[in-house]
């Protein structure tokens, strides 16, 4: 009985010691150069070192090129109101009619003014030339011919005055024909025929906007426009020679409007610590109009010499801090704590973090771990 439970121990023994030559030949058979085989293959983009034009995003408001209130520049009732409210009007097209009885008898008043002021003015004259001759000859005295002499003179006062008063008649005459003062697109009347009129009333007729071109203000933070004068001063970023920055401004999905900047404002408001930029914009379809928020891309020029990093190479971590996988000069994987300030298309702009000559990875990050060796392959 003891020597046939031998035999099964024996050959249980002679199996254990087979197997573990055999993973030991195996161990030797793979070697190092089985094991670099092995080795994952990530995709890499190599930092290189490029200019690029640089685009701010902002928000803004359209507000109109020019605003004109139209008011009445003399008394009167109003008779007549000659437009469509919401067209299109030209500068100097007749938009009311006030009644001009009273203005036209003001005007007969002094033409027929004017008349007997020449008149006056000439039976003035020929006395005057009769007593320069007399008063040569000592015919007339010396008081006579300055009588005579001061007539003629307020003669041709009273002429000039009758004159001024026709210009004054004919222009009241004319101002009963209230006129647009510029063109563009008029809004609705606030008074209607019958209602009675003066100068310098407060309420104005109606209202004229000119909506192209039309204005864009956009807020910017302070601190983001002291960073980029900041950055324009030492030469980092290059403007062109007017320093007219162009501005795109998106309305909807698909339209786009193009303009140029004109200027910042010279404060900063108290409240939102922004500064005011305003950028004017061709509006030939009249697709902006007053008060409309629109989203707008300002160019603010040329950053040279930029880093920048494929937005699939950046995560985050808990923290909210920028991370990128690099593989190192020895061939592993190495992590990076980045610091990004704006994109540019797809990729982050880096300005602290990864330098020329680094190796990005974007492809294969869930199988990675920093310390990982690895092989790259470039992505384009």
């Amino acid at each position: 009985m003891q020597q046939r439970l031998r035999v099964p121990l024996l050959v249980s023994m002679l199996s254990a010691s087979l197997a573990l030559a055999g993973c030991g030949d195996a161990e030797q058979a793979q070697g190092p150069g089985a094991q670099q085989q092995q080795q994952m293959t990530v995709g890499v983009v190599t930092i290189a070192p490029q200019n690029v034009d640089l685009t701010t995003t902002l928000p803004g408001r359209a507000s109109a090129y020019r605003v004109a209130e139209v008011r009445p520049q003399v008394n009167g009732i109003l008779q007549r109101q000659l437009f469509q409210e919401g067209a299109m009007v030209e500068a100097g097209q007749q938009l009311y009619q006030i009644d001009a009885a009273m203005y036209e008898a003001t005007l007969a008043s002094a033409e027929a003014e004017l008349k007997r002021a020449q008149a006056t003015l000439k039976a003035s004259k020929a006395r005057f030339e009769r007593s320069q001759g007399l008063v040569a000859d000592k015919a007339i005295s010396q008081q006579d011919y300055d009588e005579a002499e001061a007539a003629y003179l307020q003669a041709e006062a009273q002429l000039k005055v009758a004159e001024a008063s026709i210009t004054q008649a004919k222009l009241n005459l004319e101002y009963t024909r209230v006129k647009a003062p510029i063109s563009g697109r008029i809004g609705r009347s606030q008074l209607t025929e019958g209602a009675l009129l003066s100068v310098g009333q407060a309420q104005a007729l109606t209202t004229i906007h000119q909506l192209d071109p039309i204005y864009i203000d956009i807020a910017q933070s302070s601190s983001e426009y002291l960073q980029l004068q900041q950055a324009m001063r030492s030469g980092q970023i290059v403007t062109d020679a007017n320093n007219r920055a162009a501005v795109t401004v998106k309305v909807g999905d698909n339209t786009e409007l193009q303009g140029e900047l004109l200027f910042n404002e010279v404060t900063v408001d108290p409240q939102t610590s922004a500064i005011t930029l305003r950028a004017k914009v061709a509006n030939p379809e009249q697709v902006l109009m007053p008060g409309m928020y629109v989203r707008t891309e300002i160019a603010s020029g040329e950053l040279q010499q930029a880093i920048l990093a494929p937005q699939t190479g950046v995560t985050r971590d808990p923290r909210g801090r920028a991370i990128a996988m690099v593989v190192n000069q020895t061939g592993e994987v190495e992590q990076r704590y980045l610091t990004v300030q704006g994109t540019v298309g797809s990729d982050w702009i880096v300005t602290d973090g990864l330098t020329a000559g680094d190796q990005v990875i974007v492809e294969g990050l869930q199988k990675i771990q920093p310390g990982m060796p690895v092989k790259t392959e470039e992505v384009k």
